[in-house]
């Protein structure tokens, strides 16, 4: 991976972010809260390792991947969703469970 994400992001807008996550299926009080969230994200990048920290008033979250290999996301306290992730360079594949 040649790009390098390391850093502290902040979210400037969330653009049909509410149409998403009803597509996903989420609740309307839930897609009302998240729609107001505008969480910042800590990247840490040790070449294809990342580990990335989202931060928000709501809830801190924490996701520890290398791009290529599975690994397993646990949104317990967001949307108690579990699902199998793997990220590459050009696609995002998860798997809910």
């Amino acid at each position: 991976m040649t790009a390098d994400y390391n850093g502290y992001w902040k979210m400037i807008s969330n653009e049909k972010f509410e149409e998403y996550l009803k597509a996903l299926g989420e609740f309307c009080a839930i897609r009302k809260i998240a729609t107001l969230l505008k969480p910042d994200k800590d990247i840490t990048q040790d070449g294809d390792h990342f580990i990335i920290k989202t931060l928000s008033t709501f809830r801190n979250y924490n996701m520890d991947f290398v791009v290529g290999q599975e690994f397993e996301e646990d949104l317990s306290g967001v949307d108690d969703r579990k699902c199998m992730v793997a990220y590459s360079p050009a696609l995002i594949h998860f798997y809910l469970f």
